[in-house]
């Protein structure tokens, strides 16, 4: 990697992404709205005794999903644009390299993801009265790995699109199995055995168990650590992966 080519296309990113005011209206706000959504989807559910309110299971989970599944949607259609205007094809063409582009775009859109998740937590938490036994900014945290780790599966994902409508359609290839399998919906550990095997190998189940350990635990915990240090992990390998298959030109 080269790091004034690198900052140079973060710098460019960030200032294209800074001109379309709808795609920033949509990453910081859409979590949101959607938190709050669900806040009064859940408001009338009556409490069983001795256990959570259901707002709070469920919302801390998708302070986790919600950063993903946007930041994957954008990051992936972004790139795509960029190969079908023939940009990315000019670059590639200097002495850029794959990683200095791809680097360059992760750095930039997780600046966005990093806002977006804050202020999904801070609606959560200061508006919507979300509470947890652990620590407010470890919550923060793994919703900002999360939104980043969409942002490296989107830039993957849009190395094998030819156009942004295939990207889209990557969305319930990879993005919906693991919304059904990272624990939302059934624990895992309820789950048939091939399922389990199955949501072992999905990177956002760790980032929902991290954030079950911190809404469960006053404490640090090892099994959180470790969660964090596998999400942090697929995030590496995806990136890498995506400077493996990027194609120099456009098909």
């Amino acid at each position: 990697m080269n790091p004034h080519i690198y900052t140079a296309t973060s710098t460019r990113i960030l200032r294209q992404l800074r001109a379309d005011h709808r795609t920033v209206a949509m990453i910081l706000m859409v979590p949101s709205l959607l938190m709050t959504l669900l806040y009064f989807l859940y408001q009338e559910v009556p409490l069983t005794p001795g256990k959570p309110p259901v707002f709070d299971r469920i919302a801390i989970a998708m302070l986790g999903i919600l950063p993903f599944v946007v930041m994957f949607l954008i990051t992936s259609i972004a790139m795509q644009r960029e190969r079908s205007s023939g940009t990315l094809e000019r670059l590639l063409t200097t002495p850029m390299t794959k990683l200095d582009l791809l680097a360059g775009y992760a750095s930039a859109f997780s600046i966005a993801a990093v806002a977006q998740a804050a202020l999904a937590c801070a609606v959560a938490f200061g508006l919507l009265g979300l509470t947890t036994a652990g620590s407010v900014t470890w919550v923060v945290l793994v919703a900002m790995l999360g939104a980043v780790l969409g942002v490296a599966i989107g830039l993957l994902c849009s190395a094998f699109a030819r156009t942004e409508f295939q990207a889209v359609q990557f969305m319930p290839v990879v993005v919906i199995p693991q919304l059904f399998l990272c624990g939302l919906l059934v624990p895992r550990d309820q789950m048939p055995d091939w399922l389990q095997i199955a949501s072992n190998a999905m990177p956002l189940s760790y980032s929902v168990d991290a954030l079950a350990e911190i809404a469960n635990n006053t404490t640090v915990t090892t099994a959180m650590l470790l969660d964090l240090a596998v999400v942090l992990g697929f995030v590496i390998v995806a990136l890498c992966a995506a400077a493996a298959t990027l194609r120099r030109r456009t098909p």
